[in-house]
């Protein structure tokens, strides 16, 4: 299949293309504005003057016009560039800041999270949104979408990560359209009475009136959390170790309402409703209820971002069904990605969730249909069972790239989880929106509860025996942007060469395949070469990183090893071995002589070039400086911010490069 064939895809590309260079490069909207409205009406008027649609002039000034169009959507859409954004109000005092709670996120241990709204900054009506963090204490206060509170606490910027290869959070927040966050007590807002109801909000309270009433019924734990994140989008009550064995799996999508679930609902309602048929106008009954029931389930589901991005797609998708037109699937997305999502939002483009959502719709459309005509069973159960098969293949393969990319793992029986479990999906989800029902209206008998709560329990048990299977789980894979890029253009050519074999898509495949190779033997090389040392920022630790090419020492004194500071790093910089070693009081690094100075304050009076602080010292500095003469000092996170925050006066009053890792990051020995 010629994908882009489709114009509507073509304009997608085009719009995608566009809303990339609004990424990496800063434009100024107004001037943007200019641009693509001259553009349209250049686009317009050789249309209307010239009637020739099909002619290298037209195409061109139509592909830039997109690709204006997707450059300026971005920009537009960037919070940041709005005049009455709230970074344009703030200063350095306390101002009185009005805001509205946007979303819940899942609590840590610690603390409460939400994205909040902001009305207003003293007397200023603004707009933008905020991370606010509350810890928790023994008032239990949390608080929902919707409600208000006034504050005179003062936003913060979002931290950059302090170790190598860490997760980028400051970058994820702003795809999001957040820049800043606020961290207050439960004595530091008050909370306005009754403040305005927005429809999300409805929908929350909706969402969580149905947990309540489940919550009453006898489902175990993790059944419920199970069933709560399956139909109502609510996963924070899943625990660790159900949400890992259904990552290990590959079976981690169903925990999260999205286009899997919408669909197989729109294939349960069109189901139920196919009698209407025999009656007059049926079809466009059909049709009205079936959007209605999808957006009603949406509704209750929370309306958050992807499960309104998955309805509004398969809203489409019931149109075209509408126009008996299924084959038209690609147009219909397109058309849902292009005008209503990332015209509307072009940050969706950057964010995980939409990017292996849409690779495994696409993959499915366009590899499913390759892989069944491989093999036409006969029998129509093994059909069913070799179709699902080329389905989870087909999706698999779409997603590859993206999970290697940002998880650096590979299930390796995805397909026992999906030939399992997604089968039993919709008798699931259509029995589980029934107990819904019931529970609502009271009527809930004790025997349905104890038969769903089996179902999801065997659910769960199947789940665990897969994730258990360790020998088929694939983690800590290298893989970098570049290995991404190389990867799908491979897949590209693959299918374009099975579809059609010829000399000249042989030649490409050959290339793209020794291009993937020849850059992953070339940054194993490259890492071969690479010796470095650096200092970890860690809490109440000491960590020291020594690698040498694909060797790596971790030295520290801390009996809990930090693997989920380690593991990420060891990925990134294909890391075969690692062993652990104490410290010690001093090393020497390239000419480079370090005195690691801890609590004991036990220290040589030779010189040295740099000195590490740790375990809080209570020593002098200034004499230390003198006796010692270094030329830096580094502290790291195991020290009392208070002695922070006197060596870095003395360093400074002394001329003394200072370097504290809970500030400036990781440090690395050069």
């Amino acid at each position: 299949m010629k994908l882009l064939a489709f114009i509507p895809i073509r304009l997608t590309l085009l719009l995608i293309i566009g809303i990339l260079i609004g990424y990496f490069f800063p434009f100024n909207p107004l001037y943007l504005l200019i641009f693509t409205v001259f553009l349209f009406l250049l686009l317009a008027s050789i249309f209307i003057f010239e009637k020739i649609t099909k002619s290298v002039l037209f195409g061109s000034i139509a592909a830039l016009t997109f690709v204006s169009l997707g450059t300026y959507s971005y920009t537009a859409a960037q919070p940041i560039n709005s005049s009455n954004h709230y970074s344009n109000f703030t200063t350095t005092q306390n101002e009185q800041w009005t805001l509205k709670i946007k979303e819940v996120l899942k609590p840590d241990p610690y603390t409460s999270r939400y994205y909040a709204s902001v009305k207003s900054v003293d007397d200023n009506t603004v707009n933008g949104t905020i991370l606010l963090t509350i810890p928790k204490d023994t008032s239990k206060l949390r608080l929902a979408i919707d409600d208000e509170l006034i504050t005179y606490s003062q936003v913060l910027p979002v931290s950059e990560p302090l170790n190598p290869h860490q997760f980028n959070y400051k970058k994820y927040l702003a795809n999001l359209g957040v820049y800043h966050q606020m961290r207050i007590t439960t004595k530091q807002f008050i909370q306005i009475e009754n403040s305005n109801t927005s429809l999300r909000g409805f929908a929350a309270k909706t969402r969580n009136h149905i947990i309540s009433k489940l919550k009453q019924e006898n489902f175990g734990p993790d059944e419920l959390g199970v069933i709560q994140a399956l139909l109502l989008g609510e996963r924070s009550d899943i625990s660790e170790e159900t949400y890992t064995n259904y990552q290990k799996a590959g079976a981690v999508h169903i925990l999260a309402v999205s286009g899997l679930h919408i669909g197989i609902l729109l294939l349960i309602i069109q189901f139920l409703l196919s009698p209407l048929k025999n009656i007059p106008k049926g079809s466009t009954i059909i049709l009205i209820l079936s959007v209605l029931f999808l957006w009603i389930f949406a509704f209750i589901a929370g309306l958050s971002a992807s499960i309104i991005r998955a309805t509004t797609m398969f809203t489409f998708v019931a149109y075209a069904l509408y126009l008996n037109r299924p084959h038209n699937t690609f147009n219909i997305l397109a058309l849902s990605i292009l005008f209503i999502l990332l015209f509307i939002n072009p940050n969706l483009l950057f964010q995980v969730g939409f990017q292996m959502s849409y690779a495994a719709v696409f993959s499915i459309l366009w590899i499913f249909p390759i892989l069944r005509d491989l093999w036409f069973p006969k029998r129509k159960i093994v059909r069913y069972f070799w179709q699902l098969l080329c389905v989870s293949i087909a999706a698999q393969l779409g997603v590859l790239p993206i999970s290697l990319f940002y998880f650096h793992q590979f299930p390796g029986l995805f397909f026992i989880s999906n030939l399992v479990i997604v089968p039993a999906l919709g008798v699931i989800l259509g029995m589980g929106i029934f107990v819904i029902l019931l529970s609502i209206l009271n009527w809930l008998p004790t025997q349905l509860v104890w038969l769903y709560n089996k179902i999801i329990g065997l659910m769960n048990s199947i789940i665990a025996w897969v994730a258990h299977q360790e020998s088929f789980i694939f983690s800590s894979i290298s893989f970098d942007f570049i290995q991404l890029l190389f990867s799908f253009t491979v897949l590209v050519i693959s299918i374009e060469l099975y579809t059609r074999f010829n000399y000249k898509r042989i030649m490409f495949f050959l290339v793209s395949i020794l291009c993937f190779q020849g850059y992953t033997i070339y940054q194993e090389q490259q890492t071969k070469n690479i010796s470095e040392v650096l200092v970890l920022h860690q809490t109440k630790k000491t960590l020291i990183l020594n690698k040498s090419g694909h060797q790596l020492s971790i030295l520290t004194n801390s009996k809990n090893r930090p693997d989920y500071l380690i593991s990420d790093y060891r990925t990134a910089e294909r890391i075969d071995s690692v062993r652990y070693d104490s410290l010690k009081n001093s090393y020497s690094f390239k000419n480079e002589s370090l005195l690691i100075i801890d609590s004991t304050v036990i220290y040589p009076k030779s010189k040295y070039h740099k000195i590490l602080l740790t375990q809080s010292p209570k020593i002098n500095l200034d004499r230390l400086i003198d006796s010692i003469q270094p030329n830096e000092i580094i502290a790291d996170g195991s020290n009392y911010i208070s002695y922070i925050d006197r060596w870095k006066t003395t360093c400074i009053k002394n001329k003394i490069p200072f370097h504290y890792t809970g500030e400036k990051g990781v440090y690395y020995f050069e």
